[in-house]
């Protein structure tokens, strides 16, 4: 299966929302364009995970990341959009803590605004 990744804008953050399944063969593609964007200056990021289907630890492993490489540069990064499946695994792999999560786009994008 495949991800679709979309992306838009709130404002000054740059929203990224995968669609499917984040895993073992599609994180690496995923962590290409998360890094992409930080490389060109992206520093305030929302994942919504409202259109993904499943994460496996790979997936967890671009989060991380991310969320590494954007604090090493002075920026942020939100969640939003969780499933129960999703927020489980986040909450069984300690992420739930690490991360700020958010029920929408806008809560999550407005929170690292600024």
């Amino acid at each position: 299966m495949t991800l679709e990744v979309s992306e838009s804008h709130e404002g000054e953050v740059l929203v990224v929302s995968p669609a499917g399944r984040l895993d073992s063969v599609t994180a690496g593609g995923f962590e290409a364009t998360l890094l992409k964007h930080i490389g060109e200056g992206a520093n305030r990021m929302v994942l919504d995970f409202g259109k993904l289907d499943y994460i496996s630890s790979a997936g967890l492993r671009v989060v991380l990341l991310a969320g590494k490489k954007l604090k090493a540069a002075g920026g942020k990064l939100a969640l939003c959009g969780l499933n129960q499946q999703i927020r489980e695994v986040f909450a069984i792999s300690g992420f739930i803590t690490i991360f700020a999560v958010h029920p929408d786009r806008a809560g999550a994008a407005a929170a690292i605004a600024g």
